[in-house]
């Protein structure tokens, strides 16, 4: 979580309240890290850390929305913004999906 946070603060984001989700809450078996944080305005954001050997594709941004909107339900409330950390190559189709979707991708 630490590296997220001074990732986050390079680029001027900074959380009064951050929190981790465990993905067994939300009934998925993925192995993904998963914050709610909200910021200084209060805004709330979804961020979310996948750390793969294998490319992102077209099916793994279906299984993230589908992630999301488990967070969305389980909170009852909805994220202004929704940011994604990946390790993994990204295919250039997935990259489209996600940014026409709103995911900021670091």
């Amino acid at each position: 979580m630490q590296m997220i946070v001074d990732s986050l603060r390079k680029k001027g984001k900074i959380y009064k309240k951050m929190q981790e989700v465990a993905p067994k809450e939300l009934g998925i078996r993925n192995k993904i890290k998963i914050y709610k944080a909200t910021d200084t305005t209060g805004y709330f954001w979804a961020i979310f850390a996948v750390s793969q050997k294998s490319r992102l594709l077209m099916k793994d941004v279906h299984k993230f929305e589908e992630i999301y909107a488990k967070l969305v339900i389980y909170f009852d409330h909805n994220f202004k913004h929704k940011i994604i950390f990946i390790d993994a190559p990204l295919c250039s189709k997935a990259k489209k999906a996600f940014e026409s979707q709103g995911w900021k991708i670091i």
